[in-house]
């Protein structure tokens, strides 16, 4: 039976952390705060500002939201960004994406409107620079690659030497999870849609990270005994029996129970990787007034 990686007390540890860096900001008259944009009503994007303004609250974060009509024109939009920018009261910004269809041709012009130093999302293409230079000074690495590296630092899992695989090839998840496990000495191969035998690759991981985003796609057949398995992945299954008994439920990319008796360590979903990107986010307003304190 392998080791599950909960994301529940990764998350607790960092919390601690955190709440400590706020009492010690405060203490000093600064008060770090998110601000958050909002294009419109997504039901997803609702769920997620939920969570987030709820892990901000518990950790000593303010939060302030700017939303927006739907059909905000791009004019407005980078109007509020600028203002946002100017405001040395807010630290960190989360902007949900993908913005409505109207501005999809203007989404990275929108995005490069935000001062990488309160860009916690990894939205700029400073950021990104960032993190594919492995510098601290350029933004913030995106939220879910750097949960990533959490667990396996909460849990002790030495990346140096190791073979590392990735499946995905995103600039959300996939490239940057490959930037970050180089920075910790990883030998790392990135597995996309046009790679040849992914199963034979994956099963030459030390440490494996699954962000295909499709269901059921790592199989028995892409692992092997003494692996650490990180899906990454938040789909949706059917035929999953939820916590009320009934049928549908979210799942990552691995079958679960073919996956979990071979390898040494599996992050669960729900429960693993997803769980921890909040309180990284908040952190990351946390380290954004650290810097500006230290101007």
């Amino acid at each position: 039976m392998a080791k599950l990686l909960l994301g529940k007390e990764v998350t607790a540890a960092l919390n601690a952390k955190l709440q400590a860096k706020v009492a010690e900001l405060k203490a000093k008259g600064i008060a770090p705060k998110l601000g958050i944009i909002r294009c419109g009503e997504n039901p997803s994007d609702l769920s997620y500002e939920k969570g987030a303004t709820a892990r901000a609250e518990l950790i000593g974060v303010e939060v302030q939201k700017f939303l927006l009509p739907e059909d905000v024109t791009k004019e407005a939009l980078i109007d509020q960004i600028k203002a946002i920018n100017a405001d040395p009261s807010i630290h960190g910004v989360l902007m949900f994406r993908p913005l409505p269809k109207h501005l999809k041709a203007d989404q990275d012009e929108i995005c490069n409107a935000l001062d990488p130093a309160k860009d916690v999302d990894c939205m700029t293409d400073l950021s990104n620079a960032g993190v594919f230079e492995g510098r601290k000074d350029l933004g913030f690495p995106p939220c879910t690659p750097q949960a990533c590296m959490e667990i396996l630092d909460y849990y002790g899992i030495d990346c140096k030497g190791k073979k590392a695989v990735v499946i995905g090839r995103s600039l959300v998840v996939g490239k940057p999870a490959a930037m970050m496990l180089m920075g910790k000495n990883a030998t790392v191969t990135v597995c996309h849609t046009r790679t040849v035998d992914v199963p034979a690759e994956a099963r030459q991981a030390d440490i494996l990270v699954s962000s295909a985003g499709v269901l059921k796609s790592l199989t028995k057949d892409y692992v092997k005994p003494g692996q650490i398995v990180i899906d990454v992945s938040i789909n949706w299954d059917p035929e999953k029996v939820n916590s009320k008994g009934g049928k549908g439920a979210i799942a990552g990319d691995a079958v679960f129970e073919e996956v979990e008796p071979i390898v040494e360590a599996i992050t669960p979903v729900p429960g693993g990787v997803g769980s921890v990107t909040t309180s990284v986010l908040i952190g990351h307003v946390v380290e954004a007034a650290e810097r500006q304190a230290a101007k």
